[in-house]
Protein backbone atom coordinates (compact mmCIF):
# COMPACT_ATOMS: atom_id res chain seq x y z
CA UNK A 1 0.00 0.00 0.00
CA UNK A 2 3.26 2.20 -0.05
CA UNK A 3 1.46 4.21 -3.08
CA UNK A 4 4.17 7.02 -2.84
CA UNK A 5 5.84 5.73 -5.76
CA UNK A 6 3.54 5.45 -8.53
CA UNK A 7 4.81 1.93 -10.89
CA UNK A 8 3.83 1.49 -14.83
CA UNK A 9 2.58 -2.03 -15.80
CA UNK A 10 5.43 -3.48 -16.66
CA UNK A 11 7.40 -2.93 -13.27
CA UNK A 12 4.40 -4.28 -11.37
CA UNK A 13 3.98 -7.32 -13.74
CA UNK A 14 7.47 -8.20 -13.61
CA UNK A 15 8.70 -11.57 -12.25
CA UNK A 16 9.52 -11.28 -8.30
CA UNK A 17 12.06 -13.93 -8.27
CA UNK A 18 14.88 -14.46 -10.95
CA UNK A 19 13.63 -16.71 -13.85
CA UNK A 20 16.55 -18.98 -13.16
CA UNK A 21 15.73 -20.01 -9.70
CA UNK A 22 14.50 -23.81 -9.50
CA UNK A 23 12.65 -24.55 -6.40
CA UNK A 24 13.69 -28.00 -4.44
CA UNK A 25 12.05 -30.87 -5.45
CA UNK A 26 8.72 -31.79 -3.24
CA UNK A 27 9.16 -34.44 -1.27
CA UNK A 28 6.99 -36.80 1.03
CA UNK A 29 7.34 -36.45 4.94
CA UNK A 30 8.34 -39.65 4.60
CA UNK A 31 11.38 -39.25 2.16
CA UNK A 32 12.64 -36.40 4.13
CA UNK A 33 12.66 -38.53 7.38
CA UNK A 34 14.31 -41.59 5.53
CA UNK A 35 16.75 -39.28 4.16
CA UNK A 36 20.15 -39.22 6.07
CA UNK A 37 18.57 -41.02 8.69
CA UNK A 38 22.40 -41.76 10.00
CA UNK A 39 22.81 -38.08 11.38
CA UNK A 40 21.89 -37.99 14.07
CA UNK A 41 21.97 -34.01 15.23
CA UNK A 42 20.24 -33.98 11.82
CA UNK A 43 17.16 -36.70 12.52
CA UNK A 44 16.32 -34.82 15.73
CA UNK A 45 16.59 -31.48 13.50
CA UNK A 46 14.00 -33.00 11.62
CA UNK A 47 11.66 -34.61 14.43
CA UNK A 48 11.25 -31.28 15.99
CA UNK A 49 10.50 -29.42 12.76
CA UNK A 50 7.82 -31.59 11.48
CA UNK A 51 6.19 -32.75 15.03
CA UNK A 52 3.41 -34.92 15.49
CA UNK A 53 3.52 -35.26 11.51
CA UNK A 54 5.83 -37.66 11.36
CA UNK A 55 4.03 -39.78 13.16
CA UNK A 56 0.73 -39.65 11.41
CA UNK A 57 -0.80 -37.84 8.51
CA UNK A 58 -1.98 -34.31 9.58
CA UNK A 59 -5.33 -33.61 7.90
CA UNK A 60 -7.17 -30.60 9.01
CA UNK A 61 -10.20 -30.98 7.19
CA UNK A 62 -11.25 -34.83 5.32
CA UNK A 63 -13.34 -32.84 2.91
CA UNK A 64 -10.93 -30.17 1.85
CA UNK A 65 -8.09 -32.05 -0.81
CA UNK A 66 -6.15 -28.72 -0.87
CA UNK A 67 -2.72 -28.81 1.10
CA UNK A 68 -3.03 -25.29 2.47
CA UNK A 69 -6.44 -23.77 3.75
CA UNK A 70 -6.06 -20.33 3.97
CA UNK A 71 -8.44 -19.13 6.46
CA UNK A 72 -8.41 -15.36 7.07
CA UNK A 73 -6.27 -11.52 6.35
CA UNK A 74 -6.82 -9.11 8.69
CA UNK A 75 -5.26 -5.63 8.85
CA UNK A 76 -3.58 -4.78 12.43
CA UNK A 77 -2.86 -1.55 13.47
CA UNK A 78 -1.56 -0.62 16.94
CA UNK A 79 -4.36 0.14 19.63
CA UNK A 80 -7.38 -0.41 17.69
CA UNK A 81 -8.83 -3.86 16.86
CA UNK A 82 -7.73 -6.40 13.99
CA UNK A 83 -9.89 -5.62 10.76
CA UNK A 84 -10.84 -9.04 9.44
CA UNK A 85 -11.03 -10.69 5.43
CA UNK A 86 -12.92 -14.07 6.22
CA UNK A 87 -11.51 -16.12 3.37
CA UNK A 88 -13.27 -19.73 3.76
CA UNK A 89 -16.90 -18.16 2.28
CA UNK A 90 -18.17 -16.83 -1.00
CA UNK A 91 -15.10 -14.40 -2.18
CA UNK A 92 -16.56 -12.50 -4.26
CA UNK A 93 -18.48 -10.66 -1.47
CA UNK A 94 -15.15 -9.24 -0.51
CA UNK A 95 -15.10 -6.72 -2.67
CA UNK A 96 -18.31 -5.31 -0.94
CA UNK A 97 -16.43 -4.75 2.82
CA UNK A 98 -14.36 -1.66 2.13
CA UNK A 99 -11.61 -1.42 4.57
CA UNK A 100 -11.50 2.49 5.92
CA UNK A 101 -7.28 3.33 6.84
CA UNK A 102 -6.17 6.62 8.14
CA UNK A 103 -4.13 7.91 5.70
CA UNK A 104 -0.16 7.71 7.03
CA UNK A 105 -1.10 5.07 9.87
CA UNK A 106 1.67 2.09 10.59
CA UNK A 107 -0.30 -1.21 9.49
CA UNK A 108 1.27 -4.70 9.29
CA UNK A 109 -0.97 -7.68 7.80
CA UNK A 110 -1.52 -11.26 9.02
CA UNK A 111 -2.38 -13.89 6.98
CA UNK A 112 -3.96 -17.26 9.11
CA UNK A 113 -3.54 -20.60 7.42
CA UNK A 114 -3.70 -24.49 7.47
CA UNK A 115 -1.16 -27.09 6.00
CA UNK A 116 -2.22 -30.14 6.05
CA UNK A 117 -1.33 -33.77 4.69
CA UNK A 118 1.95 -32.51 3.58
CA UNK A 119 5.18 -29.99 3.91
CA UNK A 120 4.75 -26.94 1.66
CA UNK A 121 7.48 -25.17 0.46
CA UNK A 122 8.46 -21.32 -0.24
CA UNK A 123 4.55 -20.19 0.62
CA UNK A 124 4.71 -16.92 -0.39
CA UNK A 125 2.11 -13.63 -0.35
CA UNK A 126 1.68 -11.19 -3.29
CA UNK A 127 -0.38 -8.01 -3.04
CA UNK A 128 -0.95 -5.94 -6.20
CA UNK A 129 -2.82 -2.77 -5.01
CA UNK A 130 -4.61 -0.74 -8.17
CA UNK A 131 -6.51 2.62 -8.06
CA UNK A 132 -8.70 3.32 -10.73
CA UNK A 133 -7.41 0.40 -12.90
CA UNK A 134 -3.68 1.63 -12.97
CA UNK A 135 -1.05 -0.43 -10.69
CA UNK A 136 0.28 1.49 -8.11
CA UNK A 137 2.12 -1.06 -5.91
CA UNK A 138 3.14 -4.30 -5.53
CA UNK A 139 4.24 -6.04 -2.08
CA UNK A 140 5.66 -9.51 -1.92
CA UNK A 141 6.21 -11.46 1.21
CA UNK A 142 8.26 -14.72 1.62
CA UNK A 143 6.50 -16.22 4.04
CA UNK A 144 8.80 -19.87 4.25
CA UNK A 145 8.14 -23.35 4.08
CA UNK A 146 5.78 -25.06 7.06
CA UNK A 147 5.26 -28.29 7.98
CA UNK A 148 1.11 -30.01 8.48
CA UNK A 149 -0.29 -29.17 12.12
CA UNK A 150 -3.49 -29.34 13.57
CA UNK A 151 -3.95 -26.06 14.42
CA UNK A 152 -3.73 -22.71 12.42
CA UNK A 153 -0.47 -20.97 11.89
CA UNK A 154 0.16 -16.99 11.18
CA UNK A 155 2.02 -14.98 9.09
CA UNK A 156 2.38 -11.32 10.04
CA UNK A 157 4.15 -8.82 7.63
CA UNK A 158 6.49 -6.43 8.85
CA UNK A 159 5.04 -2.81 8.99
CA UNK A 160 3.97 -0.80 6.04
CA UNK A 161 2.68 2.85 6.40
CA UNK A 162 -0.08 3.74 4.33
CA UNK A 163 0.03 6.91 2.01
CA UNK A 164 -0.88 10.32 2.86
CA UNK A 165 -1.77 13.59 1.19
CA UNK A 166 -5.01 14.79 -0.23
CA UNK A 167 -3.95 12.93 -3.45
CA UNK A 168 -3.76 9.56 -2.11
CA UNK A 169 -7.13 9.70 -0.61
CA UNK A 170 -9.62 7.42 -2.30
CA UNK A 171 -10.26 3.81 -2.92
CA UNK A 172 -8.08 0.93 -3.51
CA UNK A 173 -8.67 -2.33 -5.45
CA UNK A 174 -6.36 -4.85 -4.17
CA UNK A 175 -5.58 -8.71 -5.77
CA UNK A 176 -3.87 -10.82 -3.05
CA UNK A 177 -2.13 -14.41 -4.03
CA UNK A 178 -0.79 -17.28 -1.61
CA UNK A 179 1.06 -19.17 -3.52
CA UNK A 180 4.36 -20.93 -3.02
CA UNK A 181 7.95 -21.60 -4.84
CA UNK A 182 5.62 -24.51 -7.44
CA UNK A 183 3.33 -21.53 -8.28
CA UNK A 184 0.30 -23.56 -7.06
CA UNK A 185 -2.37 -20.84 -5.87
CA UNK A 186 -3.15 -21.62 -2.45
CA UNK A 187 -6.07 -18.88 -2.65
CA UNK A 188 -6.75 -15.49 -4.87
CA UNK A 189 -9.13 -13.28 -4.09
CA UNK A 190 -9.79 -9.42 -4.36
CA UNK A 191 -10.64 -6.12 -1.94
CA UNK A 192 -10.70 -3.01 -1.55
CA UNK A 193 -9.84 -0.31 1.11
CA UNK A 194 -10.52 3.63 1.10
CA UNK A 195 -7.73 5.77 2.45
CA UNK A 196 -8.92 8.96 4.03
CA UNK A 197 -8.00 11.54 6.61
CA UNK A 198 -9.04 9.98 9.83
CA UNK A 199 -10.89 6.96 10.27
CA UNK A 200 -14.35 7.90 9.65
Amino acid sequence: MSTEKEMNPAEVEQEEHDSNYQPPPQKTIEEIMAADAEDESLRKYKEALLGEAQAEKIVFDDSDPRKVIVKKLALLVTDRDPMELDLTGDLTKLKKNVFVIKEGIQYKIRIDFVVQREIVHGLKYVQKTYRMGVPVDKMVQMVGSYPPKKEIQSYTTPFEEAPSGMMARGTYSVTSLFTDDDKNEHLKWDWSFEIKKDWQ
